[in-house]
């Protein structure tokens, strides 16, 4: 498996979580408040994925660090915020925020999928010889 395929299918992951978290959520907040931590967790591990090893990685080989990696870090930046503030209206009980803020992050998730599209594509074009050690390194991040 490639760079470029370990990430988007952790993004599929991700997105799956996400679309259970926000279906249990219909019923109850305290239903899907399992699932969001869950989720909160998944993402995090995800932008450590990306933060902590292929970003690194990939500046190192092509020079490049206010390119795609920091408009990547400053998205993650955001999802962070609009996590922690989905889990405090789940913890307050306030579904028109959580729903307001799950639309807003879903946009966020949306747009951020370009990510796939350009800087997969670049990291697995210039790291294709470390593919196996950097997805390696990334796996040794993930905490079951």
């Amino acid at each position: 498996m490639n760079i470029k395929e370990y990430l988007t299918n952790d993004h599929r992951r991700c997105d799956e979580v996400f679309a259970q978290m926000e279906e249990k959520a219909n019923s109850t907040l305290s239903d899907a408040k399992d699932l969001a931590k869950e989720f909160v967790a998944d993402m995090e591990q995800h932008f450590q994925m990306e933060e902590r090893v292929m970003f690194l990685e990939f500046e190192a080989k092509t020079g490049m660090t206010m390119g795609p990696t920091e408009m990547m870090r400053q998205e993650h930046a955001q999802m962070r915020n609009l996590l922690s503030r989905l889990v405090e209206a789940i913890d307050n009980d306030d579904k028109e925020k959580f729903f307001g803020l799950s639309e807003t992050l879903m946009i966020l998730l949306q747009q951020h999928k370009k990510e796939e599209q350009m800087l997969y594509t670049m990291a697995q074009q210039h790291l294709s010889a470390d593919t196996d050690r950097i997805v390696a390194m990334m796996d040794s991040l993930i905490v079951e």
